[in-house]
C-alpha cells in the first residue's frame, strides 16, 4: 500500500494492484477459522457478526477514501491504508487465539483439491453460483455509481460520492437476519429473499436515476441482498466438510470474486454505451440469474453428499 502512493507509472501501478489483491485474504482466512471455533447451533450468527464487520469495512472504506482523497489526494488514501493495516496486524497478533498445528499440505495440492470440491459437493456449486451472481450485480452498481453521481444532474464531488457508502451499512442488518435464519435451517427462504432484493434494487435504481433518496433506497436494498445471500451461503458450505472449511471457503471466494470481476467488466462496457439505464438492466438480468435457481433448487436437509 505504501509503495502504491509513490508510483507514477500506470503499468507498474496495475501490477502492484494485482499484488495487493493476491495478498488481501486476511478476512477470508479468519471467517472459516471462526466457524471452526463456534458451536454448531451458533455458527450462523458468528459468521454473520464477522461478515458484518468485514462488509461494513468494505462499505465505509468508500466513504473514508472519498474524504481522504478530497483532503490530501489519492496518494494519501494509500498511505492511510498502509498505516491502518499496520495497526490491524498488531491487534490481530495480540488477540487471535492459538490453534493446534495442522497437517502440512503442499500448496499445489491445496489448490487442486479446492477445485475438486466443486465437483464433489453439488451444494457448493449452487452456493458458488449464488455468490458469484449477487456479487457481480453488486459490482455492476458500485463500479458505475461514481460516474453517474459525478455527472448530470448531480455533479457531486468525490467526498460527497463517498458518503453513499454509508447507505450500504443499513444493509448490514441483513447479515445478522440471515445468520439467524441459517441457525433455524431456513436457508431456502433467505436465499430467495436475498436474490429478490438484489434484482428488485435495480428496478428502484432505474426508476430513481435522478433522485438521490431513491438511489439511496436502491443501494440499501442491494447491499441487504448481497450480504444476506453471502451469509446464507457460508453458513451452508461450512457444514459440508468441517475438516476442509478453509479450502471450501477458498473455492467459494474464487467464484465470488470472479463474479465481481466479470460484473465490473460488464458494467464498464455497458455504462460507456448505454449509461445508467443499461447498467440497471444489466444488474436486473444478473439478479434474475439468481432468482430463477433460487426458485428451483432446494437445499438438502443434511450436509452429507
Amino acid at each position: 500500500m505504501l509503495l502504491g502512493s509513490l508510483i507514477h507509472s500506470f503499468v507498474v501501478f496495475a501490477m502492484l494492484t494485482m499484488f495487493i489483491g493476491l495478498t488481501s485474504v486476511g478476512g477470508q482466512t479468519i471467517i472459516p477459522f471462526a466457524a471452526d471455533l463456534a458451536d454448531e447451533d451458533q455458527r450462523g450468527r458468528v459468521i454473520a457478526r464477522l461478515m458484518t464487520g468485514l462488509l461494513s469495512g468494505v462499505l465505509l472504506s468508500r466513504t473514508l477514501s472519498g474524504a481522504v482523497s478530497e483532503a490530501v489526494g489519492w496518494r494519501g488514501v494509500y498511505v492511510s491504508a498502509a498505516a491502518l493495516l499496520l495497526v490491524m496486524a498488531v491487534v490481530l497478533r495480540l488477540v487471535l487465539p492459538t490453534e493446534a498445528r495442522r497437517e502440512h499440505v503442499p500448496y499445489h495440492r491445496l489448490v487442486s483439491s479446492s477445485f475438486a470440491l466443486l465437483g464433489k459437493f453439488p451444494e457448493l456449486r449452487r452456493r458458488a453460483w449464488f455468490g458469484a451472481t449477487v456479487f457481480a450485480a453488486n459490482s455492476v452498481m458500485w463500479t458505475t455509481l461514481a460516474f453517474h453521481l459525478s455527472g448530470a444532474p448531480f455533479h457531486f464531488s468525490n467526498g460527497v460520492i463517498g458518503l453513499f457508502g454509508l447507505l450500504g451499512v443499513a444493509g448490514v442488518l441483513a447479515a445478522n437476519a440471515a445468520g439467524h435464519q441459517a441457525d433455524r435451517n431456513r436457508n431456502e427462504r433467505s436465499t430467495f429473499v436475498a436474490a429478490a432484493l438484489v434484482a428488485g434494487s435495480f428496478l428502484v435504481l432505474l426508476l430513481g436515476h435522478a433522485t438521490v433518496w431513491i438511489l439511496g433506497l436502491g443501494i440499501v436494498l442491494l447491499d441487504a441482498g448481497v450480504q444476506g445471500m453471502n451469509i446464507t451461503n457460508q453458513s451452508i458450505i461450512y457444514t459440508l466438510a468441517p475438516d476442509m472449511r478453509s479450502r471450501i471457503n477458498s473455492i467459494y471466494m474464487v467464484c465470488f470474486f470472479t463474479g465481481a470481476s466479470l460484473g465490473s467488466l460488464g458494467a464498464g462496457f455497458t455504462y460507456s454505451h448505454d449509461g445508467w439505464t443499461g447498467t440497471c438492466i444489466l444488474g436486473l438480468g444478473i439478479g434474475a440469474a439468481a432468482i430463477v435457481p433460487a426458485l428451483r433448487w432446494r437445499t438438502p436437509s443434511t450436509s452429507a453428499h
